[in-house]
């Protein structure tokens, strides 16, 4: 997982928590989404990555794109994985993983419909300062890690610009 400035002291749903919090932003405009997913599909493409991107705010979708290799089932894995960040207002990754640390898996304990809420990695809150979080923004394609990784990543250099 990338993490850059995370503190390398902290693992599992530590760091995943303190990366949250790090990562919000100061604003998040109509133009900081372009930035946000073209960054994503610049990383993708790097990587040659099969993914589909979708950022967010609210229910308006600001950016989608689909990727060479991708297929409409990475829109539907956005989908849950975007509802489980709009539920719990944390990353799908960080809300899958509380359940792993508590030996249990989302789908046996969260009492929610799979076929609606996955909380696999990929999906990431858009958090504002002084307004919480207002959007998400979703990758899907890869193992979930890496799915988590990459939308870390895109943040991380979205706010260094």
């Amino acid at each position: 997982m990338s993490g850059g400035t995370t503190d390398p002291g902290l693992t599992g749903v530590a760091a995943l928590e303190e990366q949250e919090l790090r990562l919000t932003l100061p604003r998040f405009t109509y133009d900081d989404a372009w930035d946000l997913g073209s960054m994503l599909v610049e990383l993708a493409r790097e990587r040659n990555a099969p993914v589909a991107i979708d950022i967010r705010r609210g229910p308006q979708q600001l950016f989608h794109c689909a990727l060479p290799g991708s297929s409409a089932d990475n829109d539907a894995w956005i989908d849950r994985k975007r509802r489980v960040v709009e539920r719990y207002g944390e990353s799908s990754f960080l809300v899958g993983s509380r359940f792993r640390a508590k030996g249990t898996t989302f789908e046996e304990s969260s009492r929610l419909d799979p076929d609606r809420y996955a909380a696999h990695g990929g999906s990431f809150p858009i958090r504002v300062e002084g307004a919480g979080v207002i959007g998400t923004v979703t990758v899907s394609g890869l193992p979930q890690a890496e799915d988590h990784a990459m939308v870390v990543e895109a943040l991380e250099r979205l706010l260094t610009t």
